[in-house]
């Protein structure tokens, strides 16, 4: 199982690129067979910082996801408008809901 938490900023003024970028991404994601989790949270004290909440089945799974259309057009539309690029942080699973 591979979980990780991506933190990604936007300039003032793209959030709603942001948000129809990930509409596309998450709609696609969710239906991956190697997808477990996908969510997007917003940081209620910054309407423009956002996290991704990921799990899939594995590292192959999330290579596999990088590869998709939807990936890759929500790249593209985001890379323009992000601050400092994506930042990501793994977890290993402890107590899992399902385990």
């Amino acid at each position: 199982m591979l979980i990780q938490l991506v933190n990604i900023q936007v300039q003032d003024g793209t959030r709603d690129t942001f948000l129809e970028a990930f509409t596309i991404n998450c709609e696609g994601t969710r239906k991956e067979p190697g997808n477990i989790r996908f969510d997007l949270l917003h940081d209620p004290e910054n309407n423009n910082n956002f996290f991704v909440y990921e799990i899939f089945e594995s590292d192959a799974a999330l290579d596999e996801h990088r590869k998709t259309e939807h990936y890759q057009t929500c790249v593209r539309m985001i890379d323009p408008i992000t601050i400092g690029g994506r930042t990501k942080t793994y977890f290993s699973p402890v107590l899992v809901q399902g385990s």
